[in-house]
C-alpha cells in the first residue's frame, strides 16, 4: 500500500502514537517520522524494545491457539494496533475457518490498514473506537453481526497499560466480565516496572507522556487485580515468555524479566 492508501487526511502528527511506534519496532512501515524518532529514543532507553514487541506478538499467537483449542471461536481484539505478521484472524482461522474476529482500535492508520487487509476476508471486521467506549463497541453493527454475545467470547487486551487511570482500567475488564457469558476468556498482557531499573521505567513513562498514548506500568499485584472474578488458566499470571512456551529458542525464555510484561488468560466461571 502507498502512503496515500493508509495515511488518512487529518491525522495529527505533532505527537507520536504507540501503535505506530510498535509497528516501526516490529519492522513495519505504517508510521511517520515522529513515530520513528520516538521509537528510536525508546531503543536508546531500552535496547530490548524491538525484542519485547516480538515477544508480545509471540504470546498473542500462543494464546489464540490455546483458546481455539479450547473451543473458543469468537474474538474481540481491543486495541489491535497496526496489523503485523500473525494476526488474530490468521491464527484462529487457520485452526478453525469459522472463527470470527472483531478488531478495535482508535488509531486511524491502524484501522485504515486493517480495512485493506481484511477486505474480502470472511468473519472479520474492524471498528474505529476508543476501547473506553465499550457500549458503542458492543452495540456496533459489525460487532453484533459477527459476535454472538450469548456464547463465549475471547477478549484480547494488550493495551491496559495505556489506560492510566486505575479505576477506568479495572472497570473496562469488569464491565466486560459482567456482560459476557460464562466460559468467556480474557487475555491480558501488561507492561510492568518490576525487575526493571527505576531510571529506565521513568524514562519510558516520560517518553510516552509526550505521545498521544501515555503509559502506566503496573506491578504484578496490580495486574493480578484485572483477573478478579476470573479463573486463571495454567500457568497463571507470569512473565510473557513463560506462558506456554513453544520451544527452547523462544525469546527471553532464559531471562523472562527482560520481557517487562506480565500476561495471563482468565475465564469466567
Amino acid at each position: 500500500m502507498s502512503e496515500n492508501d493508509w495515511a488518512a487526511n487529518g491525522i495529527p502528527l505533532d505527537r507520536p502514537n504507540a501503535a505506530r511506534m510498535y509497528d516501526y519496532l516490529l519492522g513495519g512501515y505504517h508510521n511517520f517520522a515522529i513515530d520513528r524518532g520516538a521509537a528510536e529514543k525508546m531503543v536508546a532507553i531500552n535496547p530490548d524494545a524491538p525484542l519485547i514487541m516480538q515477544a508480545n506478538r509471540a504470546f498473542l499467537r500462543r494464546a489464540v491457539k490455546f483458546l481455539v483449542a479450547q473451543g473458543v471461536d469468537q474474538f474481540l481484539d481491543l486495541g489491535s494496533g497496526i496489523p503485523a505478521g500473525g494476526n488474530v484472524h490468521e491464527i484462529a482461522q487457520q485452526l478453525n475457518p469459522a472463527a470470527r474476529v472483531v478488531y478495535v482500535d482508535s488509531d486511524p492508520v491502524a484501522v485504515r490498514h486493517s480495512e485493506a487487509i481484511l477486505r474480502g476476508t470472511p468473519h472479520t471486521a474492524v471498528i474505529q473506537a476508543d476501547i473506553r467506549q465499550l457500549d458503542q463497541i458492543l452495540a456496533h453493527p459489525d460487532a453484533r453481526r459477527l459476535l454472538d454475545f450469548s456464547q463465549p467470547v475471547a477478549v484480547l487486551f494488550a493495551l491496559l497499560h495505556f489506560v492510566t487511570e486505575d479505576e477506568q482500567a479495572y472497570n473496562l475488564v469488569h464491565v466486560l466480565r459482567n456482560a459476557l457469558p460464562p466460559a468467556s476468556c480474557f487475555t491480558i498482557s501488561h507492561g510492568t516496572y518490576e525487575e526493571t531499573p527505576s531510571e529506565v521505567t521513568e524514562r519510558v513513562e516520560a517518553l510516552y507522556a509526550r505521545s498521544t498514548t501515555p503509559v502506566k506500568l503496573r506491578s504484578r499485584a496490580e495486574v493480578a487485580a484485572f483477573f478478579d472474578g476470573l479463573d486463571l488458566v495454567e500457568p497463571g499470571l507470569i512473565y510473557e515468555p513463560l506462558w506456554r512456551p513453544e520451544g527452547p529458542d523462544d525469546l527471553f525464555l532464559d531471562q523472562p524479566e527482560r520481557s517487562a510484561t506480565f500476561v495471563g488468560v482468565g475465564c469466567k466461571p
